[in-house]
């Protein structure tokens, strides 16, 4: 993907125990994102969260939780990125999950993969 003012930044926020029928939800979604040829995905484990249904999830010592919430963000072509979002809202139908997907304009202003030696 060039340099491209007008792209869109897709938001998931899932939880960690999200499954779709034996792979967690998340690597469902990262492995499609990949296998659509998306410019990148990235997921993030948070700390503490609550969702939908107002339960808090954290991380803390005496209430370890196995549902720790993650955000799974995706950059690209507004095209690529709603029907993308489509397809995301037919995995949480499928697999039964709750959720929140949301989209906001993104400026990409350098994407290139290194160089390392």
């Amino acid at each position: 993907m060039e340099n491209n003012p007008n792209a869109k930044l897709l938001r998931i926020f899932i939880g960690e125990s999200d499954m779709m029928g034996h792979q967690p939800l998340y690597e469902t979604i990262v492995f499609e994102a990949k296998k659509r040829s998306l410019s990148g995905a990235t997921v993030t484990r948070g700390i503490m969260g609550f969702g939908a249904n107002s339960k808090v999830h954290t991380t803390k010592l005496f209430e370890i939780s196995a549902d720790l919430p993650l955000v799974i963000e995706i950059v690209d072509t507004e095209d690529k990125i709603r029907e993308f979002a489509e397809y995301v809202e037919h995995l949480f139908e499928e697999s039964r999950s709750g959720g929140l997907i949301t989209l906001e304009k993104a400026e990409i202003i350098r994407y290139r993969a290194g160089n390392k030696k």
